[in-house]
């Protein structure tokens, strides 16, 4: 199935994206915050408010933040420290292998970017079988 035309990316790419790989379940679906698994294990989430991710300005708490797990610290600082991104983290994140976007800055990225960095989270949480499996089924083998 072809892409559809590149853009930029959205909140509702997030959640088809996220269910559009295998074996994923999700916890509270009717919440505001859902949380993507596959084998138990959560690969993205929506987050709720908390005292380390606040706006500089005004001291709010950023209510909008969706968390994507990394496979390593180095693909985390590749994220973070890329200026040309809105990926960022905070410091109850430190030593944890995520990152951090606001959905308000999702537009920030294009959805096939956002497509990789689900994908990529989605493998860093899946069984080996189910990583294999599906790298098999993309590489037409």
């Amino acid at each position: 199935m072809p892409e559809p035309a590149d853009r930029p990316a959205c909140v509702d790419d997030v959640h088809e994206l996220a269910l559009a790989m295998p074996h994923v379940t999700v916890y509270d679906p009717e919440a505001d915050n859902p949380v993507y698994q596959v084998g138990g294990k959560s690969f993205v989430f929506f987050r709720n408010p908390r005292p380390d991710a606040v706006d500089p300005e005004t001291g709010e708490r950023y209510s909008d933040v969706i968390v994507f797990w990394v496979e390593s610290d180095a693909d985390k600082q590749a994220l973070v420290q890329d200026e040309t991104t809105p990926f960022f983290t905070t410091p109850h994140f430190n030593g944890h292998p995520s990152v951090l976007i606001r959905a308000s800055r999702l537009g920030g990225i294009s959805r096939t970017e956002l497509a990789e960095v689900i994908q990529d989270a989605w493998l860093s949480r899946a069984s080996q079988r189910r990583r294999e499996t599906w790298l098999r089924s993309r590489s037409g083998l």
